[in-house]
């Protein structure tokens, strides 16, 4: 019997030595929590699709807390989550515009011609590394397998007629399109009240004609048109500052092949 009680006073002992110890390395290495990141990081949607500029939502937060990231840093949250962390922080939320994913090509089955038959892994990565950058007459073209789609976490991409179409209302500027894209194709517009050009070709005139009948033909003329002077042409194709765009529709109504549209 006494070797029992001894036995237990030793556990004991050691259970009280061990807890104490682990008690003092909570105390000495504990992390100190900024409650302003915890309720930053608790009106964050927790996508962590990085479209911030930063890794996931607790790498937002922090910045935001710091000083190094602004209070409407999050694209997927928009503008409610944006006013819930200003009144966090305490400052003034900036206007913001926003934006969502457009997809310059026009070139559906339609209208694009095949320069061949591909019949690789239905992927538009590999389809790129093939002759021609795929199977496309136009090299700059979309190639219509849908990898955008894959990497869309709010079902806003659908590949119709063989070119990615984007539903901007469902569409949350998260990015993570436009870093798929091994065509280049995908950018952050402004979803409203701007002009969009719908082609990417950097050819001018018959090339572009023998592949693509929409295709833009670099005639210059909305740029020409334009009140503003927003389109500057180069390389071929209009390139438009949306800081000066009004979306007046002066290049859409003079465009000749039409693949520039108001939305």
């Amino acid at each position: 019997m006494t070797g029992i009680i001894i036995a237990a006073s030793i556990v004991g002992g050691v259970g009280i030595l061990i807890g104490l110890f682990l008690g003092i390395s909570g105390e000495k290495l504990k992390v100190e929590v900024n409650e302003k990141e915890v309720a930053v990081r608790a009106c964050l949607p927790g996508n962590n699709c990085g479209g911030c500029g930063y890794a996931g939502c607790d790498g937002l937060a922090a910045a935001i807390v710091k000083g190094e990231a602004k209070v409407n840093g999050c694209p997927v949250g928009g503008a409610d989550v944006a006013a819930q962390i200003a009144e966090i922080m305490g400052v003034e939320i900036e206007e913001t515009v926003r934006m969502a994913a457009f997809v310059k090509c026009s070139g559906t089955c339609d209208v694009a011609k095949e320069d061949y038959i591909y019949s690789g892994v239905e992927d538009c990565v590999m389809a790129s590394m093939v002759p021609n950058g795929g199977s496309k007459g136009c090299s700059y073209g979309c190639l219509g397998f849908g990898t955008c789609a894959k990497v869309c976490e709010f079902g806003g991409i659908s590949i119709v007629n063989g070119v990615a179409y984007i539903d901007r209302e469902k569409c949350q500027a998260c990015g993570q399109c436009v870093n798929a894209c091994p065509k280049h194709l995908i950018e952050m517009r402004p979803l409203n009240g701007v002009a969009n050009v719908v082609c990417s070709s950097q050819d001018k005139g018959k090339p572009v004609m023998d592949v693509c009948s929409v295709g833009c033909i670099g005639c210059t003329l909305c740029e020409k048109q334009c009140p503003e002077g927003a389109i500057e042409m180069v390389n071929n194709l209009p390139v438009i500052d949306y800081n000066k765009c009004t979306g007046c529709g002066a290049c859409e109504s003079k465009c000749p092949k039409k693949i520039i549209h108001i939305t």
